[in-house]
């Protein structure tokens, strides 16, 4: 369900104070899911609610995510301020729905796109309403928030907004987790720490609408009307940057909203991305690979796990397709351990709880892990060490970064075996009983929106569990080895 093209680095939303540095607040992330025609109070969420409409008024909040129509007006529209003739078209496609096709033949090395700065949308860009604008920028508002709020002010406007033909050809309803309800979330990723990811970004997006509507919207209820300017609606936009936003290393990292770019798909076979190119002045990419007639153009959302992809674009790449792929482990602190207290000090001295993730690939674990886990099972013999664990465990250590501690080793690995084996169990519960789930409910559409869900829970929590069994297998074997020493 892919249909966006970035290199964008952030996870979440920054919230913001009145006191808030209004020059920069986005926080570092980036990947696939992350809409069509609605009315003002609409729902944008996937849940099968029926919209609401307002009275001879209709805005464009995007359109179905495979519609050719308004990504056809979309190319025209581009055509016609501005963006030069491209050797890549919309078309439908496998992967993605709708995706830029090659119409020619594309070297590798080739530089594509050359959208000017003129079609993108930033911080800077102008508000058809420049009072509300205004508004924002006087309290300091982040450029998250702001990009969220001037989209739906632009939405509103419909053909009054230059940029009518780009917000109608946005996917209406994504498939990223902000749309799952909780009891989605709870149901069909139960198993996958991806589901806490899930809910903090919900709360984000919440507070910061919340914070937005008590210190502004309240106060200027003519520029920003609650039947407009509403939960739903921020959900909406949100979504649209969580999975449509880049960030442009050689604009000093501003982020940005590139139309006709965010048409591209993602492959974790290619590594290029997006970035601004100061010779030919314009947004572009370059190519790893060449491309025949009729081939879809890939880019890069970055180095992502599988979870990572499904939380902000919708989809999840084929088993074992994805080698960025990893699966958080959770490891915690013992409450009936006798230096609990001793050792939880420790590790918020260096930002660490007494519960932590920490993540695992197919090609094994980071270091941090094994210091946090040293931690776990060490002694009270071991107490003037505990600091020192906690430091390796959040990598905040000048010293190296690999300490090892022999007599306790085979406790650790064992402590690590345990929590993988209770992960893997909780997925093949999961699995074992996705078959015979039932999806309770009433409609053709919303029967297909849960069957759509469940699969990509499926494919999810199978390729996490891929990555546990993986983990599994080699923590048996070096306890083997271990005891066969001893």
């Amino acid at each position: 369900m892919a249909e966006a093209s970035r290199f964008f680095r952030t996870t979440l939303i920054p919230s913001f104070s009145q006191n808030s540095n209004p020059l920069h607040r986005t926080s570092h992330s980036h990947s696939q899911p992350i809409l069509r025609r609605n009315t003002i109070r609409c729902s944008v969420s996937t849940s099968g609610d029926t919209t609401k409409t307002t009275e001879n008024q209709r805005i464009p909040w995007g359109c179905d995510i495979d519609s050719l129509e308004n990504a056809s007006a979309l190319q025209k529209w581009l055509s016609d301020s501005g963006l030069p003739p491209q050797k890549m078209a919309i078309e439908r496609v496998e992967v993605g729905e709708r995706g830029l096709v090659a119409l020619k033949n594309i070297r590798k090395g080739e530089k594509l796109l050359f959208v000017p700065p003129s079609l993108v949308i930033t911080a800077d860009s102008e508000w058809s309403c420049p009072e509300a604008g205004e508004i924002l920028k006087q309290n300091y508002v982040p450029d998250w928030p702001l990009l969220a709020t001037y989209l739906i002010s632009e939405a509103k406007l419909m053909n009054s907004s230059r940029w009518s033909n780009y917000i109608s050809a946005l996917p209406r309803q994504p498939y990223s987790l902000l749309y799952w309800t909780r009891s989605e979330l709870d149901r069909y990723l139960e198993a996958s720490q991806i589901r806490e990811r899930a809910i903090e970004r919900i709360n984000d997006v919440t507070g910061t609408y919340n914070d937005l509507r008590l210190r502004i919207f309240s106060k200027y209820p003519h520029l920003f009307p609650e039947e407009v300017f509403n939960m739903e609606t921020f959900k909406w936009s949100f979504g649209i940057l969580f999975s449509r936003l880049v960030r442009l290393p050689s604009m000093d990292g501003r982020v940005a909203l590139v139309p006709w770019a965010d048409m591209l798909n993602h492959s974790c076979e290619v590594e290029t991305f997006l970035d601004y190119d100061r010779s030919t002045k314009g947004v572009v990419f370059t190519t790893d690979r060449p491309y025949q007639p009729g081939e879809q153009v890939f880019i890069s959302y970055g180095k992502k796990s599988n979870g990572e992809l499904l939380l902000s674009y919708g989809f999840v790449p084929r088993e074992g397709t994805n080698p960025s792929d990893s699966v958080e482990l959770s490891l915690s602190i013992k409450k009936s351990d006798k230096c609990y207290k001793e050792k939880v000090e420790a590790l918020r001295k260096y930002g660490l709880s007494m519960s932590q993730c920490f993540p695992l690939q197919i090609t094994g674990w980071p270091l941090e892990l094994m210091a946090y886990a040293c931690l776990a099972v060490s002694p009270p013999s071991m107490n003037r060490q505990f600091e020192e664990m906690a430091a390796a465990a959040s990598n905040k250590t000048s010293s190296k970064k690999d300490i090892r501690y022999p007599e306790i080793e085979e406790q650790a690995l064992q402590f690590i075996l345990d929590s993988c084996e209770s992960s893997i169990s909780k997925y093949s519960k999961f699995l074992q009983a996705s078959g015979s789930m039932d999806l309770d409910v009433t409609s053709p559409k919303q029967l297909n929106r849960k069957l759509f869900l469940k699969q990509l829970a499926v494919d999810l929590c199978t390729s996490e569990q891929r990555i546990l069994f993986r983990a599994q297998y080699i923590l048996r074997r070096r306890l083997r080895d271990i005891g066969a020493v001893n």
